[in-house]
């Protein structure tokens, strides 16, 4: 807490708007985004590998959440002030740091699978800068975003040759999705377990069982996916860049606009199991029935390039 006092001390407006803004990369939103511009536009291979450590640590990081059941500083210290724009994305409890892990495990992966010099600095500059927005802001101690850096870097390491393996063998891959499956379902069963506190600590809790719901959910639709895709689908990735973006582009905005819609017509219902259905189905639409098009937009621009050639 220490530090986070002298954090507090040293802050500027310049600062606070910085790392309020630095902070929404380590958001779901950013994560979804440059995952699929992967996995649609530019490898299959790597972005498997993202999606694959971001979702697992991101099961491992809820877990711990739900388990430890960390305050936020300035609950543990009253006297600690945040930014106040921070504090609406400062949901559910504090250790490990979410953000963190998601800056870390996205970053990181591509830089491991992109091995520029150049890409690699900035996506190191940019997970540290991530990690330290939450200290800066207030929402996280050193011990959070540690936490949280030490789960995501050993994942990283553990899923980069099995994710590899998994796009040539039917057996690995099988296998890699049953485990986060396992993983998910674990979660989920313990999340549901959990006794409900009467206190303050009830919203945290049921954010918790939300978030359990919904990493299943998307465990179950990223492994029915993947399945498709490795069985019928071979999609292939590229295409003139105009086409990429054309697919990049109505693809995100199909994605978000289920994402959305399934979310008001679902939440009514009330039970946090309707979360698990909703990922499910982006998940799906996102690994296997966007991808079901990719050979449309593969040929756009073929013909004018064999005119040209002709």
């Amino acid at each position: 807490m220490a530090f986070l006092k002298y954090l507090e001390g040293i802050r500027t407006p310049a600062g606070d708007a910085f790392f309020s803004t630095v902070t929404h990369l380590g958001e779901e939103l950013l994560f979804i985004v440059v995952g699929l511009l992967i996995f649609w536009c530019l490898d299959k291979r790597s972005g498997f590998y993202l999606l694959l450590v971001s979702f697992s640590g991101a099961i491992v990081n809820q877990f711990l959440k739900l388990f430890v059941r960390m305050p936020r500083p300035w609950i543990l210290d009253p006297t600690l002030t945040i930014v106040e724009s921070a504090r609406a994305q400062a949901l559910g409890f504090s250790f490990p740091s979410g953000h963190t892990q998601n800056a870390v495990s996205v970053f990181g992966s591509i830089a491991v699978c992109f091995k520029h010099r150049i890409v690699r600095i900035v996506c190191a500059v940019l997970a540290v800068l991530v990690a330290f927005s939450r200290l800066y802001l207030g929402v996280h101690t050193p011990l959070d975003v540690l936490t949280a850096v030490g789960i995501a870097l050993p994942l990283l390491c553990l899923c980069y040759h099995p994710a590899g393996a998994a796009m040539q063998s039917v057996r690995v891959m099988a296998g890699l999705l049953f485990g986060m499956i396992a993983l998910g379902a674990a979660f989920t069963l313990y999340a549901e377990c959990c006794p409900l506190p009467t206190d303050a600590e009830a919203e945290f809790v049921r954010d918790g069982v939300k978030n359990a719901w919904s990493l299943f959910g998307a465990s179950l639709g990223f492994a029915l996916g993947m399945f498709l895709n490795r069985r019928y689908l071979h999609f292939e990735v590229k295409a003139v860049w105009w086409a990429q973006l054309l697919k990049l582009t109505l693809g995100l905005a199909i994605l978000l606009a289920l994402r959305t819609g399934l979310k008001t017509l679902l939440l009514p219902i009330g039970h946090p199991s309707v979360h698990a259905l909703r990922y499910f189905v982006i998940l799906v639409f996102a690994t296997a029935v966007w991808p079901s098009t990719f050979g449309f937009f593969s040929r756009l621009g073929t013909k004018k390039r064999k005119m040209d050639k002709s």
